[in-house]
């Protein structure tokens, strides 16, 4: 093999690594960190993790505990995983993700009982689960046995982060109205009853479901083209619709605009006079 084609990707077995810090590669860094915040955060858009999710959000300090410790263990865990993707036989990928993984849990585990007892009494058997979180593995499999170490740290860090973040509100939100604390102190006045609901497992579904429409609603209103007016139909709207009018026609109708009930029966009225005027055309013919 030349020398060439040994440095020629596709063409030689040269290990993969990080794109240099260029502009454009320092955009790519940044995405790759940020696609876990919110708009593939693991928990409210891959609904992945949703075990301990819903399992120990019941305090601010379990959501803290539980996100950190998953985050130690993504970070650790992408990383072992991207600088031995070129020895771990296929084969054996997922077995090797595995012990990988459960090697930093099990790290994770002694440091939280010898320094963190209250905690590690309080999430229970949900600490050393996270060898089996989806999230975990999931990454070490679709990310870090594909990427270099750098890009695996990133995406990591912010995935846990992202789940961390969603723990956190939840407990918040949990707390707060289950019991009227946040962090073990008293915010709410002690004539307001706290909703007890709110520390059971379907108080856990309900802000979890609320959460998941948040994070939607956020993610479609910045998809959104900037420059657009208020109200403007998106071009996926446009490309969908069967009149092909243009943003100049007088007799156009905003289909964007109003409640859904009402975009449906401007679009159906718009339907109906591209059909009548076809037929008159045909008529005239």
């Amino acid at each position: 093999m030349s020398k060439e084609a040994a440095l020629t990707p596709g063409k030689g077995h040269a290990p993969e690594a990080d794109a240099p810090v260029t502009e454009a590669g320092a955009t790519s860094w940044k995405a790759e960190f940020s696609k876990g915040l919110l708009a593939e955060n693991p928990a409210l858009r891959q609904m992945l993790g949703l075990c301990p999710t819903l399992a120990v959000t019941t305090a601010v300090t379990n959501g803290i505990g539980m996100g950190l410790a998953t985050t130690f263990v993504l970070v650790c865990s992408e990383v072992v995983v991207s600088l031995l993707r070129k020895v771990i036989p296929g084969s054996v990928r997922i077995p090797a993700f595995i012990t990988i993984i459960a090697s930093f849990v099990t790290l994770t585990m002694m440091l939280v009982k010898a320094y963190l007892p209250a905690l590690d009494e309080a999430l229970g058997i949900y600490l050393p689960l996270i060898v089996v979180n989806c999230i975990v593995l999931g990454r070490a499999e679709m990310f870090a046995s594909k990427h270099g170490p750098a890009l695996s740290a990133l995406d990591g860090l912010g995935m846990g982060l992202g789940f961390t973040g969603s723990l956190v509100l939840m407990s918040a939100i949990r707390e707060l109205l289950g019991a009227g604390t946040l962090l073990g102190f008293r915010v709410m006045p002690s004539f307001i009853e706290p909703m007890l609901i709110m520390i059971t497992p379907a108080g856990g579904f309900a802000v979890l479901g609320v959460l998941i429409a948040i994070s939607v609603w956020f993610e479609r209103r910045g998809a959104e083209p900037e420059g657009r007016p208020a109200g403007e139909p998106s071009d996926t709207l446009c490309a969908a619709c069967p009149l092909n009018c243009g943003v100049n026609d007088p007799n156009r109708v905003n289909c964007a605009d109003g409640s859904l009930a009402e975009q449906l029966r401007r679009f159906e009225e718009r339907v109906e006079r591209g059909l009548a005027e076809k037929n008159d055309v045909g008529g005239d013919v």
